[in-house]
């Protein structure tokens, strides 16, 4: 809590004018002495001492100053504005800098208020005080973004630049507004004047990554990542790696290779390695470089990713040793136990996982998560008087969060108990009105009988959010409470295609208990652990077999050519090493769709991918549902359509990597596959 107030200490201290030095300060010994505990951040102590000064001296305005500082530190709004008020009005009205930071405070308690307009008008007041003050342009500077005023919001910041003309607010100012205009050009030309004047300042070229990302430039994005992560670890920069993930994982998985490769000693670049390909949801390669990271350097950081991977792919048995390591190493984190109980959860270890969560909830008797957690577990076990006991005493904590109103309702109407289970359903609609990740009103419409409502409002969530898939797994379990059995299979076969990986908890999910025994539900989800592999969980790992087979190849000048199909249309291939995924031209995707080998459901979206001479470009991405060539037969593998007719039909790593190990022999034109075959029970 110290630190605004410190802030503003120094800021004083260190724009005294000579005007300010004909003012005459207080310098009482129990003004001397708040002042003095405030810079420890004794705050509570200061706040004792500054009241006594104000018994004795009502009108010291400066006092009135640092009270109303102390005050918007505790969030108390109120006493804050007051104090502030008798600071403007006791204040000598020649110290400047004293009523500069008075209106700066007032500012800063509208801000908090949600008083934008006001914020505003008092910070112009500080610049009217102080018209050399370049905390106040910024700080206005800063309030015209929110705002969406660009144009008033330049203006400050090229006033800032003709103060501190070496300084760099005024030029990153300027490029985030042209970002947030989509004005990518300037916001680049800024953002290198930036980088040039101060070539070890980590935000110019995180902020610049940003602008060529939305421009689609991902190489040099990726050079920017790098070089902010490489100066101070870049917190911007750290989460555009993850956007990088998405776009355009090869072209900054290799930037980040190359300086793992230099910089060996440093555990980092295989931790930002392990971040892309997790955000990539390839949990494995992410293991594989925290892991390595682990290696150098042992962290509980590391450790942590490991377990939320292996979580991810619903391996709980690791993810429970890499908790239980997380633990050990730093026990200081008290979320992690409940990390551990979830784990045990789903290993069936019940006992284990409720002393657990029993533990958490006692060393967080105040966060009413706990209480949710627990009482999720409990129902699960049938301990409905105890998961009741727990959703309530959520209630009592977060009386506005729609959630344990539900899962109460639940355990209520497994009692048999309508009537109290009605009476929670109503209040989550009362409070769940704006469709977001965290709604619930869709079971209490549904379990109201309402069906018409339900539905509508889970239509409303995947409109707000298409792309979450979360949203898609709810409607799968909405529809199957309702016995859609149809319905709940298209949304949940819609989740799985997004990256729903969770079968762990589709495996214990009462909600879907009306599809769980079809036919169709197990083929869906035994064809998803199929195409993911390490989404099989512990219980269910299949046993291979190392099989090798030969597939003959044509020559076509330096080109492998082989024979295939692809949803049974016969094709050949061109086997290129070089190649991310398979690729093909779009006369060969139109005459695929057209003739019924492809339909509107195997679109997947768009991709960015990088091509032989470094660049990348863009391409609609489509899932083919059989890929067979020489007796080797694949499910589900995507391919990038070219906007090139003469574009060849590219094998490329996206295929090889599931093969396995391959060998090439020119001689005998044979490709010499060897791979692992599930061995049938």
């Amino acid at each position: 809590m110290k630190k605004v107030v410190v802030a503003m200490m120094v800021a004083l201290m260190t724009t005294v004018s000579v005007c300010a030095q004909k003012v005459k300060r207080p310098d009482t010994y129990n003004y001397n002495r708040g002042m003095e505990l405030l810079d420890n951040g004794e705050l509570d102590e200061g706040l004792e001492y500054l009241e006594k000064e104000l018994a004795d001296n009502p009108k010291n305005g400066y006092a009135y100053s640092w009270m109303a500082a102390v005050y918007v530190e505790k969030e108390q709004y109120g006493n804050a504005m007051s104090y502030v008020d008798k600071a403007l009005k006791y204040t000598p009205k020649k110290d400047k800098e004293y009523m500069s930071m008075a209106h700066a405070i007032k500012s800063r308690v509208h801000y908090l208020l949600g008083e934008m307009d006001e914020a505003i008008e008092q910070l112009s007041e500080c610049v009217e005080l102080q018209p050399e003050n370049t905390e106040a342009y910024e700080q206005r500077a800063q309030l015209y973004y929110e705002q969406e005023q660009y144009e008033l919001a330049d203006k400050d910041y090229e006033r800032l630049i003709e103060l501190d003309r070496g300084g760099v607010m005024g030029y990153m100012g300027i490029g985030r507004n042209a970002v947030a205009q989509e004005k990518y050009d300037e916001a680049i030309k800024q953002f290198d004047y930036v980088v040039k004047m101060h070539t070890d300042y980590s935000s110019g070229y995180s902020f610049r990554a940003e602008a060529y990302i939305k421009k689609g430039e991902y190489t040099k994005a990726s050079d920017d990542i790098v070089k902010a992560l490489e100066i101070n670890g870049d917190r911007k920069a750290f989460y555009l790696l993850q956007d990088m993930a998405d776009s355009a994982k090869i072209v900054v998985e290799a930037k980040l290779k190359a300086k793992s490769l230099k910089d060996k000693s440093t555990p980092e670049w295989q931790e930002y390695l392990g971040i892309v390909n997790e955000y990539a949801k390839d949990y494995p390669k992410a293991i594989e470089y925290y892991k390595k990271a682990m290696e150098i350097y042992p962290s509980a950081y590391d450790a942590n990713r490991i377990y939320v991977c292996y979580e991810a792919m619903g391996n709980y048995t690791k993810a429970l040793e890499y908790i239980d390591h997380v633990i050990e190493m730093d026990s200081t984190d008290v979320d992690d136990i409940q990390r551990r109980a979830e784990a045990l959860f789903y290993l069936g270890r019940m006992d284990e996982c409720l002393q657990t969560i029993d533990r958490y909830v006692e060393e967080t008797p105040d966060f009413f998560g706990g209480y949710v957690t627990r009482g999720f577990f409990k129902i699960c076990n049938n301990d409905l008087e105890g998961a009741i006991e727990d959703f309530s005493m959520a209630i009592a904590l977060k009386p506005e969060v729609a959630y344990p109103y539900t899962k109460r309702g639940e355990a209520y109407m497994r009692q048999g108990n309508e009537e109290a289970a009605k009476a929670d359903y109503l209040k989550v609609i009362e409070l769940d009105t704006v469709p977001n990740r965290e709604s619930t009103a869709m079971y209490a419409y549904q379990a109201l009988g309402e069906l018409d409502k339900a539905k509508e409002f889970m239509q409303c969530l995947i409109n707000e959010d298409p792309d979450y898939e979360g949203n898609y797994y709810d409607a799968a379990c909405l529809y199957a409470r309702m016995g859609d059995k149809e319905k709940a299979l298209e949304f949940l076969r819609q989740a799985l295609d997004r990256g729903y990986r969770d079968f762990a908890h589709i495996a214990i999910d009462y909600d879907l208990d009306s599809i769980r025994d079809t036919e169709e539900f197990k083929a869906l989800i035994e064809e998803y652990k199929e195409k993911y592999q390490w989404g099989v969980s512990d219980a269910e790992e299949k046993k291979f077999e190392e099989v090798t087979m030969e597939v003959p190849f044509t020559k076509d000048g330096n080109m492998c050519m082989v024979k295939c199909n692809i949803n049974n249309l016969p094709l050949h291939f061109i086997f290129d090493t070089g190649a991310s995924i398979i690729s093909m031209s779009d006369v060969e995707a139109t005459f695929m769709m057209k003739n019924g080998y492809l339909s509107a459901k195997d679109v997947v979206g768009k991709q960015h991918f990088l091509t032989a001479d470094g660049s990348v470009s863009e391409g609609t991405v489509l899932n083919l549902r059989n890929v067979n060539f020489g007796g080797v037969n694949l499910d589900n593998i995507q391919a990038s359509v070219v906007k090139n007719q003469r574009a060849p039909l590219l094998l490329g790593q996206s295929v090889m990597q599931k093969l396995g190990r391959i060998e090439i022999d020119n001689d005998r034109r044979m490709l010499k596959i060897t791979y692992k075959k599930v061995v049938e029970e």
